[in-house]
């Protein structure tokens, strides 16, 4: 069979933090596909500085040693090189967007979600409105800008408007706690999203994957949260950095997160509201979301992130690991999703 030749995209012009949290999904996917029969998967890191490099493996030494080149010039190298895919693995704003956006210009295919939803969904306020007029349920909200006051009623949650994982949120109960809380956030963000508290519950995440054009919901992730001691999740329940300064991912312990067994009741409403979010938001290939879980059993709409790695460490590829689909058969899906969409 002749290997299908696939670009994986990392790192971050923003800054060395989306660079090394790039680092850490790409190599995942680098070093599962590349032992893989009929793949021949090569490498592009874009540095905080703009600069591109062209590369086997993302390990500093490795890219303290390649030779850097202009956008330009990477451009031409990657229309030379004719990839069949081309991997996201970027998480800052402008690798969700402009370098997608870039692809689409020069018609290079690649997996994930287009750019124009990407920048939907990074709008947290923007995201639950479109999700809730397609019938989603989702917390009351409003958006703050720096010296606005929020006079509404507690407990609340306040974060980012843009921003992700969990950097700037809070858990709001008393009025004292506001400003700071707000303050915060908007040191992540022109903006600051203060949403009604759901009470658990519980909190969990659906992926869904495109196969053969039809929706496919994979089995939920659940996340170890408590209303008394831990009601929402913060950064250090999804990303930490090793006493040598090395980032990993804390969300991956198992005492962290687990698979829900998809007989749980709670899994059917789940599922249909991520249906529906999906199909609103316009994603294509994949979707990831997060749900809070009242004591009801309802959902609530939390957030969108479009975000599959394609490493075996990767949400959506837990999911399907857990529903009997493998990382390379999930890979092939999203492959033959784009031959058919090039066919329609």
């Amino acid at each position: 069979m002749q290997n299908l030749k696939v670009l994986a995209l990392a790192g971050s012009p923003v800054d060395h933090f989306g660079a090394d949290l790039s680092r850490v999904y790409a190599t995942g996917f680098v070093d599962a596909f590349r032992g893989l029969t009929g793949y021949q998967v090569e490498v592009a890191y874009v540095s905080p500085d703009g600069s591109w490099r062209f590369l086997s493996g993302l390990h500093e030494d490795e890219i303290a040693a390649a030779q850097e080149v202009s956008l330009s010039d990477a451009v031409g190298y990657i229309q030379a090189r004719r990839y069949d895919v081309i991997v996201p693995e970027m998480f800052c704003l402008p690798g969700m967007t402009a370098y997608r956006s870039l692809f689409d210009v020069i018609g290079v295919p690649y997996l994930g979600n287009r750019a124009d939803v990407m920048a939907l969904t990074a709008d947290k306020h923007l995201t639950r409105l479109v999700a809730a007029a397609a019938g989603v349920t989702v917390p009351a909200g409003e958006v703050l800008r720096a010296g606005e006051k929020y006079t509404g009623e507690l407990p609340v949650v306040v974060k980012p408007a843009d921003s992700d994982n969990s950097m700037g949120v809070a858990l709001v109960r008393e009025d004292s706690d506001m400003d700071l809380a707000i303050a915060d956030a908007l040191l992540y963000s022109d903006s600051a999203l203060v949403e009604t508290y759901v009470p658990l519950g519980r909190e969990v995440r659906c992926g869904i994957i495109v196969r053969d054009g039809e929706l496919v919901c994979l089995p939920l992730e659940e996340y170890a949260v408590d209303e008394q001691t831990h009601p929402i999740r913060a950064r250090a329940d999804k990303l930490d950095r090793t006493s040598e300064g090395q980032l990993y991912l804390v969300a991956k312990e198992s005492t962290k997160a687990w698979i829900v067994d998809v007989d749980d009741p709670v899994t059917e409403a789940v599922w249909a509201a991520a249906r529906r979010a999906h199909v609103a938001l316009g994603c294509r290939h994949y979707s990831l979301f997060d749900f809070r879980v009242d004591p009801d059993g309802v959902p609530w709409f939390l957030e969108a992130g479009l975000y599959c790695s394609y490493s075996p460490s990767s949400v959506i590829a837990v999911m399907a690991s857990a529903a009997g689909i493998t990382v390379d058969e999930l890979f092939a899906i999203g492959v033959r999703e784009i031959a058919h969409e090039k066919a329609r």
